[in-house]
């Protein structure tokens, strides 16, 4: 009973371990670490010049490990330590109450917020151009080179005319940041979404014709249908950069709030550590905002009958 008892435990967790060596977790965690570690070193690269200096100017003796440890705990160091970046994002988020402006959760709903809308917007708006451009000849010579021409203008360019030009008509607060993250976010839908309507081959559009199909209806019962994987796809784009788009409409205004002004303030005061943590919390955003539309293609697929 005893060697049964004992041996047990192994069999259940040998399975576990054989999954994890052969599986994504090691690859990344090995990864992760390897990032960690140069992260490391080039923390005390380039924040030792100021600590040897500080030395110098105090008189103090110091050794490797002094240099090492000391390059670490800088208050505003070059480049925070991993774990200098973990304690202020704790500091920030469950440190302080939810609603208070120095929490991170608080900047980042500010944040999502436009993001959201914009992403919206921007959807809506490169499904219908999609539309357009399959099934108007016109619009496909036309609307499709100023398209892809729109996203050659860098963003940092026209992001402060945008905020400008609608406060001067009366339009401030989400709506200007919100339509940033539109101009960012429409062109992957476009783009996708084009390719989606234009990927069904030429025998089912045949197949169609000799049903009698409309238009309307060779568009549901088919172009819509299999544009749905490049939709989705799109989408992962979309909400990524729909993000940066808020972000970065969130500079020119001044704003006080949002994990754009977060990375100001952090700029305009050297909190180099602000900066880092508002940064991680942006990524874990954007991570948290593919993974949703992610689970929502998932779900999605599955009632159109597509095995996982």
């Amino acid at each position: 009973m005893t060697a049964t008892t004992d041996t047990a435990p192994t069999r259940t967790t040998m399975p576990i371990f054989r999954r994890a060596m052969e599986g994504k977790t090691l690859p990344i965690l090995i990864v992760l670490g390897v990032i960690l570690l140069i992260w490391y070193a080039f923390t005390v690269y380039l924040n030792a010049p100021w600590q040897i200096d500080a030395y110098e100017r105090a008189g103090t003796e110091w050794t490797v490990a002094d240099l090492v440890r000391d390059t670490m705990a800088q208050e505003r160091p070059v480049l925070p330590s991993p774990h200098q970046v973990v304690a202020e994002i704790w500091k920030t988020t469950a440190g302080t109450r939810l609603t208070s402006k120095r929490n991170l959760f608080y900047h980042a709903w500010i944040t999502l917020s436009s993001t959201l809308l914009g992403f919206v917007i921007g959807t809506a708006l490169g499904v219908l151009l999609a539309i357009g451009i399959v099934h108007n000849r016109a619009m496909d010579k036309s609307v499709m080179p100023w398209v892809i021409a729109s996203q050659t203008i860098p963003i940092l360019a026209v992001a402060p005319m945008i905020i400008v030009v609608l406060n001067a008509i009366g339009l401030s607060g989400l709506l200007p940041k919100a339509l940033i993250s539109t101009y960012l976010s429409f062109f992957p839908v476009v783009v996708g979404m084009v390719k989606g309507f234009r990927s069904p081959e030429a025998f089912q559009l045949d197949l169609m014709r000799t049903y009698n199909a409309s238009g309307a209806q060779t568009f549901w019962k088919l172009r819509w249908p299999a544009a749905l994987p490049y939709l989705f796809t799109s989408m992962k784009v979309a909400v990524a950069i729909s993000l940066v788009g808020a972000i970065v409409g969130e500079l020119p205004t001044g704003a006080v709030s949002g994990l754009g002004a977060r990375l100001l303030a952090g700029s305009y005061y050297g909190q180099t550590v602000q900066i880092w943590s508002a940064l991680f919390m942006a990524a874990a955003l954007a991570a948290v905002l593919v993974g949703v539309v992610g689970i929502g293609q998932r779900m999605v697929m599955a009632r159109m009958g597509e095995k996982p």
